[in-house]
């Protein structure tokens, strides 16, 4: 029952389509009305949204994280996509195909996952290719990280995201480490699968993308640290100095204090692994900046306030189209009045919570399904 999905809705196009809702605020009009300013998405992105009539009809018939059935428009204003809803209604679990609702990974979380092992089995130092072992025979771990995405917005914003970035992270380092003499590729390989194992417990991806209370009160530093000592356990013998190389390049891959790392880093590949950390999760972002800019024309996405600037949309530009003048570095505090509006809608407000367990089962078979 899904289709169409939001990519396919054309502007000044009314359309009927199921979303799932991102977030949810009542807002006032200035005659003292309410509307509802909402975000609302599928898998292949998400749209601010805004109902200016008949709010007290539906506002306490659905939340954030449920699915709703929405009759509206789909319109261009100040260069961006704007969706105006005229009916809504919540619709149940079981009535959605939950695959439709989530970004994913184009590729195969079980192909990534065996790709993955493959580079740990070719590894000669034996303590720690065992630890990493442990970390990847956990089946529960490990569907979590076939599963996880890497963050919440920044990079890899999508189901298969971590693993997809890992392994990223290690085909850049098997090319740099050849590079450097210095470098002991199998060193900076555990740092790259272990560096961000924590998230698979500090984000929440059952429903909307968040934080769990774990996550939010310790972060993935602290969470894969704790699990990074828990899996030594399963390996006799390993050398307490080599532990404590293991330990620096999960807690200093952040690479700078402000970034919450407690230590920057202070070998050659504890060094590597952040800047390889850093570079792919630029990358991505830039990538899904261009793809994903809701401006309808000129060649310069939105302002990223995690990349702290717009970017050019290549592939527009070499099309012919004349660029506008660069975007300031910062967006315009104003806000856009919206059409149909009594007044200019304010920012939405995407109030993000923990969302229950992030492993439900229907989750993960239906993502299955889809892939």
């Amino acid at each position: 029952m899904k289709p169409p999905y939001l990519s396919d809705i054309k502007p000044n196009q009314v359309f009927t389509a199921t979303f799932l809702v991102h977030g949810k605020d009542v807002r006032q009009k200035k005659s003292g009305e309410p509307y509802l300013s909402l975000l609302l998405g599928d898998r292949t992105g998400d749209i601010d949204a805004k109902m200016w009539d008949n709010v007290a009809e539906v506002v306490d018939t659905f939340e954030r994280d449920d699915f709703v059935k929405v009759k509206g428009l789909l319109q261009i204003f100040q260069n961006r996509l704007q969706m105006t809803v005229h009916k809504m209604a919540r619709v149940l679990d079981a009535d959605v195909d939950f695959a439709d609702f989530f970004p994913a990974s184009t590729r195969d979380p079980l192909e990534m996952f065996a790709e993955l092992r493959a580079l740990v089995a070719g590894m000669r130092n034996p303590h720690l290719r065992l630890l990493l072992e442990a970390f990847l025979n956990d089946e529960p771990l490990a569907r979590m990280y076939r599963t996880a995405p890497a963050a919440k917005h920044v990079h890899h914003a999508y189901l298969g995201g971590l693993i997809e970035h890992v392994l990223s992270v290690c085909r850049l380092g098997h090319l740099t480490a050849s590079h450097y003499g210095n470098v002991d590729y199998e060193l900076l390989l555990t740092g790259a699968v272990l560096h961000d194992v924590g998230k698979v417990a500090e984000l929440t991806y059952d429903r909307s993308f968040g934080y769990s209370t774990e996550g939010q009160l310790l972060g993935h530093i602290v969470i894969g640290l704790r699990m990074l000592h828990d899996k030594l356990q399963q390996v006799p013998d390993f050398p307490p100095k080599l532990r404590v190389l293991v330990e620096h390049l999960m807690v200093s891959h952040h690479g700078e204090l402000e970034y919450g790392s407690p230590k920057v880093p202070l070998f050659p590949e504890a060094m590597l692994l952040h800047h390889l950390d850093n570079l792919d999760s630029k990358m991505e972002s830039m990538r899904a900046l261009a793809e994903k800019d809701r401006h309808i024309e000129g060649c310069w996405t939105g302002y990223s306030p995690s990349l702290e600037r717009s970017i050019l949309k290549k592939a527009k530009y070499l099309e012919g189209e004349a660029p506008a003048a660069e975007p300031a570095l910062a967006p315009t505090p104003a806000e856009p009045a919206a059409p149909q509006a009594q007044q200019p809608p304010e920012p939405l407000q995407q109030q993000f919570t923990p969302t229950g367990s992030p492993f439900a089962e229907k989750l993960q078979q239906a993502w299955r399904k889809d892939s």
